[in-house]
């Protein structure tokens, strides 16, 4: 089993680890994507992946919003609003390509919203549509590392 650590490092000019994401990425009525940048790109990295995970959701495990993968080990970010057509689309929690809002339910409470961006050993060749589930299960063994940046958001 491969080591997850390393140098790599995700932010968003929009919020940082922990603080509330804004409300013009919060909008379900217009889901815009929040920009994404990374550093610290590990050498051998041949692609990239991206999940955002919602584990407060009252669900079973969680609530995913956003899936993507298929993402050049050339890329250093991702812009705000990013067409679900720019990389390979992944099935969110209802089952679309896309990202979904951050909606968690009326006075629950802050959630969590973890983005994941996982930089692969190989360009790997997966079909669209693939579930967070799948999309790990198919990567697992080509993980170099990952970074995680945490949002908060509560209506």
């Amino acid at each position: 089993m491969k080591s997850h650590l390393g140098d790599l490092r995700l932010s968003s000019p929009a919020f940082n680890m922990g603080e509330q994401i804004p409300q013009s990425y919060a909008d379900s009525q217009k889901p815009v994507s929040p920009p994404l940048a990374w550093t610290g790109v590990p050498e051998g990295t041949g692609q990239f992946a991206l999940i955002c995970h919602d584990p407060d959701a009252p669900f079973t495990y969680g609530f995913t919003h956003w899936v993507v993968y298929g993402i050049p080990a050339t890329a250093s970010s991702l812009a705000e609003g990013l067409p679900q057509n720019a990389y390979t689309p992944g099935s969110n929690g209802h089952g679309l390509a896309g990202y979904l809002a951050p909606a968690p339910p009326q006075g629950h409470g802050p959630h969590h919203y973890f983005f994941t961006l996982y930089a692969l050993d190989a360009s790997v060749q997966l079909e669209p549509g693939l579930t967070r589930k799948q999309l790990l299960a198919a990567i697992d063994e080509h993980i170099l590392v990952q970074a995680r940046l945490v949002g908060l958001y509560e209506n």
